[in-house]
């Protein structure tokens, strides 16, 4: 079987390595950096635009399968010309459109799309959909983030993928349901300290992680995401943001066209840059509330992993990349053939594949640790 990935940064080239040791891969980037790394371990490579979205007939034609793992500002229309090309397809890209829009033209050209395949959103919604079908849920929270081990000041953060699809993240409004309606705040707001299993003391505030479950879990009446970062990053965010050094607007600087969030962005890429064998981690904590067989219950599920110094493969890459990889065996393996768009919650109400997915990702090492407490 050949599969095409869409993207070979960080977690694109995770998802190659880990999928080439079963099917023929071939990864496309623009990047010939990206790709030499590929390349070097032995997996096909093709420098190509991947923005020229009217090649993707041609492009994908050989491929049984592909992975999206754009940055998330084309994601969307990335999504969409894969589709187009009649192509089964995983897609990690975060962006800000709605991916079920996309379901009638999924139908129309009989494919399967599982959208927001990564972590947070990703594993999340699977736990997610997943205790949807067997109780009746009353609220749904998450905590998560990747953090490097070190900080480092002013930003103590590193970015395990593209600056600019962090900072979307910053911007984009956060939406959260409570007592059955939609909130709308914005991203970066209502900030706490709270204390986690290993790392000790971080920050978490709003952002727009939800996306899907907003319209296929409008039934629960509570449910909120939450990104960690380590205490102050987000007040020096704010700054930033507050100063124009996120507008999306051109302004002319001494006859020079300039978008500050792309200026930003270009400067932030190296100080967020994890460097070679840079140690990090990914924290999520997901706390479900509910009733089972007329029992109060409390299920939470704990991701604590860190950077493999075996493979070099950052941790954010494992979480997200092998939550992807996992997705696509599931096609491979013809687990799950419904056609449309599936956001993950969706998926794991299908017999086996909750199972199949948590057991490929403990595989691999990627643990998450259950508790479920009854009551009162």
């Amino acid at each position: 079987m050949k599969i095409a990935i869409l993207g070979a940064g960080m977690v694109g080239s995770a998802i190659a390595r880990d999928l080439s040791s079963k099917f023929e891969v071939t990864s496309f980037d623009i990047s010939e950096h990206n790709l030499n790394n590929l390349t070097n371990a032995g997996i096909n490579t093709r420098q190509t635009d991947l923005k020229r979205y009217s090649d993707y007939p041609v492009l994908l034609g050989d491929f049984d399968l592909v992975v999206s793992a754009v940055p998330g500002f084309m994601g969307y229309s990335t999504l969409k010309a894969i589709i187009e090309s009649n192509k089964e397809v995983v897609d990690i890209s975060f962006f800000p459109e709605n991916g079920l829009e996309l379901n009638d033209l999924a139908i129309i050209h009989n494919v399967t799309a599982i959208i927001d395949c990564g972590v947070a959103p990703g594993m999340s919604n699977l736990i997610l959909g997943y205790y949807d079908s067997k109780m009746e849920i009353d609220s749904f929270d998450c905590m998560v983030g990747g953090l490097p081990k070190k900080r480092a000041k002013p930003f103590e953060y590193k970015a395990p993928f593209s600056p600019v699809d962090v900072i979307e993240e910053y911007m984009r409004p956060a939406r959260y349901v409570e007592n059955g309606h939609v909130v709308i705040k914005p991203a970066m707001s209502d900030t706490e300290l709270i204390d986690l299993d290993h790392v000790g003391t971080l920050e978490s505030f709003n952002t727009d992680g939800l996306r899907s479950i907003l319209f296929t879990m409008c039934h629960i009446k509570n449910m909120k995401e939450k990104t960690l970062r380590y205490p102050g990053h987000i007040d020096l965010m704010k700054a930033l943001f507050k100063a124009g050094f996120f507008d999306e607007n051109e302004f002319s600087f001494k006859g020079i066209k300039i978008r500050p969030i792309e200026f930003t962005s270009a400067l932030l890429f190296d100080k967020w840059k994890l460097e070679p064998q840079e140690e990090e981690f990914t924290i999520m904590k997901i706390v479900i509330k509910g009733r089972k067989d007329g029992k109060h219950q409390e299920i939470s599920y704990f991701l604590y992993d860190e950077f493999d110094a075996v493979t070099g493969i950052s941790s954010m890459s494992r979480t997200t990349g092998y939550t992807c990889t996992a997705a696509i065996n599931l096609l491979a393996s013809k687990l799950f053939t419904k056609k449309g768009i599936f956001p993950p919650e969706l998926v794991a109400k299908e017999p086996g594949c909750f199972e199949y997915i948590l057991n490929y990702l403990r595989e691999r090492n990627v643990i998450y640790k259950k508790e479920v407490k009854l009551l009162s």
